[in-house]
């Protein structure tokens, strides 16, 4: 597994992960992105809005 600083959690795959509630999510990609951040609309996979953060002036 590779954390991505800011990003999400690369996993050699095939994998199956199991959600807080019981289910059981599966891919098959050579290599699968699960999201860090929760903002993903594809939860738990990683769909890039960890990108879309507004960053606000200090």
């Amino acid at each position: 597994m590779t954390v991505v600083p800011d990003g999400p959690l690369l996993i050699e795959g095939p994998v199956e992960l199991v959600l807080a509630d019981g289910t059981a999510v599966e891919s098959d990609r050579f290599v699968v992105a699960v999201c860090a951040c929760r903002r993903s609309k594809r939860y738990p996979f990683c769909d890039t809005s960890h990108r879309r953060r507004v960053r606000t002036n200090e």
